[in-house]
């Protein structure tokens, strides 16, 4: 198996922005970064009609899944219908050989057709929540979510958080630094807080300036002992407006949003220097090294060790 393969799963009627988020980030090769082996497979015969009205020819098919690490279903044409039988065929073997699938927005619907989700947690347009529910009821949906990792079985919700979901993997195989070299290429943010309930709920407050404010500042005062009443202060809020009106506008709560950026800010300090663990934590505001374990385990499922064991490779320099 080629650890550098990427196969995206073409199919009649495919959304072109669908197809193009996988296209995007694995598909062009950029100077600096990881080049993937990239492969536009065919699940249907060809020539592939757009929703947009064009077609798609490609010369690979669904052989080619047996070769790729990285297998990505972007969409699905029609939750209701049933992916044909050769697909979730191919996506079933592949999954028992170790490959890495992942099912952007209704994408998720054919990982569950082929019965790669039961018991397993997966999220999919907010949209098409229920009949999923209703349709799959051994997969623990969650439908607050922007992506899902189950370790080999990765889905995202709406079209724009399948760009999440590619960026999460890159993240995860490659490292942070990675990760946000090719967001600043795509103009994106590399990691987006909040789920899909962000989306669907009220517009956001006219206060998100003030938030925006208060986030920057924050993240210029990690490594400070920062807590939830300095952040309503900043914000010239009370105490309980803050706390709801930030949930409303940014998706998570203060502490969470707070702790979320404290552990990128740890990724980075893993990927690209030497300092130790009681150093890394107390740069970002977390005290000590067995807090930093306790909180880096919980969000990635990996010891801070293990991590930068990982990715500090060429990035590594003394500090």
């Amino acid at each position: 198996m080629d650890p550098s393969t990427v196969a995206v799963i073409a199919y009649q009627r495919i959304r072109p922005f669908h197809l193009g988020i996988p296209c995007a980030v694995f598909g062009e090769e950029r100077p600096g970064l990881p080049r993937w082996r990239f492969r536009l497979c065919a699940a249907e015969p060809g020539p592939l009609r757009t929703q947009a009205g064009f077609t798609i020819e490609t010369p690979w098919g669904l052989s080619q899944l047996s070769r790729a690490q990285v297998i990505i279903i972007p969409g699905w044409r029609d939750p209701e219908e049933r992916p044909p039988e050769p697909l979730l065929e191919a996506l079933r073997r592949a999954h028992k050989r170790g490959a890495i699938l992942m099912g952007l927005c209704l994408g998720a619907f054919v990982l569950a057709e082929a019965g790669l989700l039961d018991g397993l947690r997966a999220t999919t347009h907010w949209s098409c929540a229920e009949l999923f529910a209703r349709r799959f009821p051994d997969v623990r949906l969650d439908s607050e979510v922007l992506y899902v990792d189950e370790g080999n079985l990765i889905t995202s919700a709406g079209a724009a958080a399948g760009l999440d979901c590619c960026l999460h993997l890159v993240r995860r195989q490659c490292g942070a630094e990675v990760a946000a070299s090719l967001a600043r290429r795509l103009v994106v943010a590399p990691h987006r807080e909040g789920g899909q309930a962000q989306f669907i709920q009220a517009p956001m407050p006219p206060e998100v300036e003030a938030f925006s404010k208060v986030l920057d500042w924050a993240r210029g005062h990690l490594h400070k002992p920062l807590d939830l009443d300095l952040l309503a202060k900043r914000a010239h809020m009370s105490r309980r407006t803050f706390t709801r009106q930030f949930r409303s506008a940014v998706g998570t709560s203060p502490l969470q949003w707070l702790l979320s950026q404290r552990l990128a800010r740890a990724q980075a300090l893993l990927e690209t220097t030497a300092l130790s663990m009681d150093r890394v934590a107390e740069a970002v505001g977390l005290g000590q090294a067995a807090s930093l374990r306790q909180h880096f385990q919980a969000a990635f499922g990996i010891a801070p060790s293990r991590y930068r064991a990982l990715f500090r490779g060429q990035n590594l320099k003394n500090t």
